[in-house]
């Protein structure tokens, strides 16, 4: 850590231990009271996160509230790849939002669907590969696994049966950069009540619609917020096609939710 450009600024380190990611995180302070949050991992991750880095530098570009990169480069005597980032003010918003009033929670919610609208406005690369392709390829993956993992879901044969009636769905969607891990569990409410969005560590390209298979975990904690985030997104109500494509990106996040968490 101590080859870290900024390092000399730093007068607190402390770990932070929430999350799934792999990565190392820490909350910084430096000598002039910014609040800070470093992030390292082994460098075979360089390639990786130095995309994300320069992908967040892209978004923030439209001034949202988010962790803004500030930093990146490599550590521990080229062992580690890390980047800096604006510490986000406030608590998560899974705790913050069932104790806020209803219209509140909407408010909020609409929020986050206004800014995930602007990140879905970088479009994927040209030579992306075709989403149907694609997704039929993970979904296939997703169910052999599920048929392999010994455990099964009760009426799992509707949620196979959905799947393979409306693959056709996926067929000439459109692709768009995605932040990959889109819920209230990576986002934080300051004390003003302001909106942030973190942890861009699993973003992605793919279909724009897709982003929205963890609004069951959003929901479960608001359904106002997970309202008002469909609004807030689609500036009024969702088209019905977009249910019948959610229901199918869920049905294929349910099967895998299984084999996923056996080893956790």
């Amino acid at each position: 850590m101590f080859d870290i450009k900024s390092y000399s600024t730093f007068k607190k380190i402390k770990p932070v231990n929430k999350g799934w990611s792999s990565d190392k995180k820490y909350y910084i302070e430096t000598m002039e009271n910014e609040k800070l949050l470093l992030r390292t991992t082994d460098i075979s991750a360089y390639d990786t996160k130095k995309h994300e880095f320069e992908m967040m530098k892209r978004i923030a570009e439209y001034n949202l509230s988010m962790s803004y990169p500030i930093e990146f480069g490599i550590c521990d005597n080229g062992k580690s790849v890390y980047s800096l980032f604006k510490w986000c003010d406030g608590e998560d918003a899974e705790i913050v939002l069932p104790k806020l009033a209803n219209i509140e929670q909407y408010a909020i919610g609409m929020k986050s669907g206004q800014i995930l609208r602007k990140i879905h406005s970088i479009p994927a690369p040209n030579e992306q590969e075709h989403w149907a392709t694609r997704f039929n390829r993970k979904t296939d993956n997703k169910i052999k696994k599920y048929n392999q993992c010994g455990i099964k879901i009760n009426g799992d044969n509707n949620i196979l049966d959905y799947i393979e009636t409306n693959r056709y769905l996926l067929e000439e969607r459109p692709q768009c950069f995605q932040h990959g891990d889109y819920h209230v569990g990576n986002m934080v409410i300051s004390s003003e009540g302001e909106l942030s969005i973190i942890d861009f560590n699993r973003n992605d390209y793919g279909d724009p619609w897709e982003e929205f298979n963890r609004i069951v975990w959003s929901a479960a904690v608001s359904p106002y917020f997970a309202t008002g985030q469909l609004n807030g997104y689609f500036n009024g109500r969702p088209p019905v096609q977009f249910f019948r494509l959610l229901a199918f990106y869920i049905s294929s996040n349910t099967l895998s939710s299984i084999y996923w968490a056996i080893p956790l």
